[in-house]
């Protein structure tokens, strides 16, 4: 690779990790699985060590991943939460070994189990737990003391403890009770978590701790950072020291003398995945000794005395035995393969979604075929390949007309999906119907997927409309709903009158067009009477808006069918409030602005509404057309980034003059 190459290389990677990042350790919500995001770092890592010159102050490859949250306090961390470096195959962790041995000749290494969760640390005084904080960017963390009071397996008073006690831990969520909670949200007609490490993050992080106790989350204590009057000369006794004080330890952990037996213990974690009631993702190599440990260090980012072995997606064999056909609210026509059932990181799998047609056919997918599936992400299953077809199999062939109603399905130009054309089909109308009750959408607090099914096959729903039509006694007559059931479902369907209008237009469910982008056409536009008269080129003038999403929603709005079901809201008391964006000036037209650090009187909240009251745009990350960075306190890579852009970087004050003078900087 060419030295131009690798620079332009090593830019698009670092945006994407820092892209992935921010939706991982900030949004608890990460589009990509593990496995994906390690190859993308290696990638960068490669590149860096090829091309030194190419590394830079502010790369992913030095600095751990997340950032601290707005919403809880800091909590700057007296010793340093660093990061593990990754290995990915036994040579890598062979080199690991020589590297060590050239500082330390007869090392002692100590192998745990890797937990799949969140990082935390546990402060006590005298015994009693006193603060607990999340890693954040691993020199700042997040003060989520009152959630971590939660966890009934964290001891909150020690008995016979040291005047001061640090110890850093791994919250997650088991299996289990991740199953219960994603079934929950189904019910209630919320978007379901993605994986247990996820879940496990987005429940310790909420602003609510009663929220927090209700979804059972649990811990490891995994180290000492700090200890005060107590004389530790190993890890392995560190450890021993925590069971006896009561915290909850890693289940197994054990010392070895050479990298051979540690890549044993590894390999026998490994196939231990499957029994464990809880997710780990890999293994953990340390130095059992602190003073050798000390002769080693540190790298900005990882311990040098410590190594991570990450374990690929665990992949078995099945068989194939049918493809169903799934019917969306959009109306979109999805296989999903159902297998003999097979045990895969922690929990059965009989099906998984095949994609669709394009995806059966290049695998060359067939009933009865011998296919080996994985759990992308660790949780969400998929057909790897096809390790041989049955002897009587044939080509599978997509249907030409919806499983559900009968109708005709198509596909459009440049689509891999196909739709069925009936607007009326059952299947659309059931998700359909979940979508507009969601909580992004009309919010209909009780009504889930199984009330909207008995409404459905009782014949009192046809479309969204009749929610609206819907009597106490209509509900009180279902299986399971007394009077007061009923009054309080239509107590909710009677608050959802007045919600915003960028709410209503979402839970119309229209192609392409999300919660966001509804926010952003119904403040440009300000009624649903302007929306209804507005072409494809007006939508075209809307930040964000491609060809697209102005033809679908253009077309959608100029339907007479979607003047008429609008008509009928309105006739049933749905408000439709407009919501058009004012601006205070125009001053920061065409100006991004990002955010970064604690600000002295705004919230990130509040301060990007201000620019935005001014004709400004706000994004999450740092590039060349960034106009200025907004930075408070404990600013971290961001800023850095600006100073290496030449990015113009203001205080909040600073910003406040330019609105008050209207002159920018």
């Amino acid at each position: 690779m060419l030295l131009i190459e690798a620079a332009s290389r090593a830019q698009e990677l670092r945006q994407l990790i820092e892209y992935h990042n921010d939706r991982y350790y900030n949004k608890d919500n990460p589009e990509i699985s593990d496995f994906e995001y390690d190859m993308l770092l290696r990638e960068l890592e490669n590149i860096e060590d090829e091309f030194p010159e190419l590394k830079t102050a502010d790369s992913p490859t030095a600095h751990v991943g997340g950032n601290r949250s707005q919403k809880f306090s800091p909590v700057v961390h007296q010793v340093p939460m660093e990061s593990l470096h990754d290995s990915f195959s036994h040579d890598e962790l062979r080199d690991f070994d020589r590297k060590v041995r050239e500082v330390v000749e007869y090392p002692t290494y100590i192998v745990e189990p890797k937990f799949d969760g969140l990082s935390v640390s546990c402060e006590y005084r005298n015994g009693a737990f006193y603060r607990g904080s999340t890693r954040g960017d691993g020199t700042t963390g997040e003060d989520v003391t009152e959630n971590l009071m939660t966890i009934k397996s964290l001891p909150k008073y020690i008995e016979n403890a040291p005047e001061f006690l640090e110890v850093r831990g791994e919250v997650y969520m088991s299996f289990a009770t991740f199953e219960r909670l994603c079934n929950e949200q189904l019910d209630n007609g919320e978007k379901p978590f993605k994986n247990p490490r996820n879940a496990a993050a987005g429940s310790l992080r909420q602003k609510d701790s009663a929220i927090t106790a209700k979804r059972t989350l649990d811990i490891f204590i995994f180290n000492i950072q700090q200890v005060t009057g107590v004389e530790l000369n190993s890890h392995k006794q560190s450890l021993d020291y925590l069971a006896e004080l009561g915290f909850p330890t890693a289940p197994f952990y054990n010392t070895f003398d050479s990298m051979e037996e540690v890549i044993a213990e590894i390999e026998r974690i490994g196939n231990l995945r499957g029994e464990l009631p809880y997710g780990i993702d890999g293994a953990v190599v340390k130095m059992d000794n602190f003073e050798h440990r000390k002769l080693l260090g540190s790298t900005a980012k990882f311990p040098k005395w410590a190594e991570a072995y990450k374990y690929p997606p665990e992949e078995k064999e099945t068989v194939l035995l049918n493809v169903e056909l799934n019917v969306g609210r959009t109306g979109a026509v999805t296989p999903v393969g159902i297998f003999e059932p097979v045990l895969i990181a922690g929990s059965t799998v009989s099906r998984a979604t095949l994609n669709n047609e394009d995806y059966i056919r290049d695998k060359d997918i067939r009933i009865g075929d011998t296919v080996i599936i994985r759990k992308a992400g660790e949780i969400i299953p998929e057909v790897v390949s096809v390790v041989s077809h049955d002897e009587d199999s044939t080509p599978y062939t997509f249907p030409d007309v919806c499983p559900s109603c009968g109708s005709p399905i198509s596909k459009e130009d440049g689509e891999a999906v196909y739709r069925c054309t009936n607007t009326d089909c059952p299947a659309q109308l059931m998700r359909h119907l979940i979508h507009f009750v969601s909580r992004d959408a009309m919010d209909i607090e009780g009504m889930g997927p199984a009330v909207l099914e008995q409404l459905v096959d009782n014949g009192l729903i046809k479309s969204p409309a009749d929610i609206y039509r819907l009597k106490a006694d209509d509900i009180s007559a279902l299986d399971r709903k007394g009077e007061k059931s009923a009054q309080n479902l239509i107590d909710a369907i009677e608050k959802s009158k007045s919600r915003e209008l960028h709410r209503f237009v979402f839970a119309l469910g229209i192609r392409h067009i999300g919660v966001k982008i509804a926010k952003v056409l119904c403040e440009h536009f300000g009624s649903i009477e302007a929306i209804l008269q507005a072409s494809v080129d007006d939508i075209l003038q809307i930040e964000g808006f491609g060809d697209i999403m102005a033809q679908g929603a253009a077309a959608y709005f100029s339907l007479e069918s979607t003047r008429a079901l609008i008509d009928e809201f309105r006739s049933l008391g749905i408000e439709m409030k407009g919501e058009k964006k004012e601006l205070n000036s125009s001053l920061f037209a065409g100006k991004t602005f990002v955010l970064t650090g604690t600000l002295p009187t705004f919230t990130r909240s509040d301060a990007s509404a201000l620019i935005e009251q001014n004709g400004g745009k706000t994004s999450s990350s740092v590039s060349k057309k960034t106009s200025y960075v907004l930075a408070g306190e404990d600013a971290g890579s961001k800023l850095t980034k600006a100073q290496t852009l030449g990015v113009t970087v203001i205080s909040e004050e600073q910003l406040l003059s330019m609105i008050e003078s209207g002159e920018l900087i």
